[in-house]
């Protein structure tokens, strides 16, 4: 494999990945699948979308590797932000917090180029995580969005039958969504 077009994706959960994948197999990329995701807000969810990866990348042959689960760290990463509405200020603490670790583990494997499947979200400010990524070596500011991305995903989830879950992992944003 040509080691200029491998690319470490980090990956928020399997729905998320379907189209971003595609993408990026489509476009000649060889991503390797970085399960990173200590913002989640129970260990349970945390394995259940892991679980939902791992049909996703079988679908696709391609690896995946699994991050430990640190929710304490990502606590301490957003610490006095924890009442800031989704899409705030805490939100960007917490793509700087998974995408760090996406670039450390980038860099320890070898993997020239890394991007985020945080990009395919209507709910996620692409501009924000290019800002943030845009400042680590290596970062590739795909918009998983652009191209119907995030319809292709909720479409490819159901072909799949995937757990699409309504919040987007942290304890503060499944509140929100329970008070809508």
């Amino acid at each position: 494999m040509c080691n200029e077009r491998k690319i470490l994706l980090h990956v928020c959960c399997g729905p998320c990945s379907t189209s971003s994948i595609e993408r990026l197999l489509t476009e000649g990329w060889h991503p390797v699948l970085y399960f990173s995701n200590s913002n989640i807000d129970t260990l349970e969810e945390f394995e259940k979308r892991y679980s939902e990866l791992l049909k996703v990348a079988r679908m696709n042959n391609l690896e995946v590797i699994k991050d430990i689960y640190d929710h304490d760290a990502w606590h301490r990463a957003v610490a006095g932000y924890e009442s800031e509405r989704e899409g705030g200020e805490r939100c960007s603490l917490c793509f700087a917090f998974n995408l760090e670790r996406a670039y450390l583990k980038a860099q320890e494997l070898g993997i020239p180029h890394f991007t985020t499947t945080l990009s395919v979200s209507r709910f996620k400010n692409s501009k924000t995580i290019f800002s943030i990524g845009g400042k680590m070596e290596g970062f590739e500011k795909i918009d998983f969005k652009k191209k119907d991305g995030f319809n292709r995903s909720i479409v490819l989830s159901k072909e799949i039958g995937l757990y699409r879950q309504n919040y987007c992992g942290c304890e503060y944003s499944r509140r929100e969504r329970e008070k809508a």
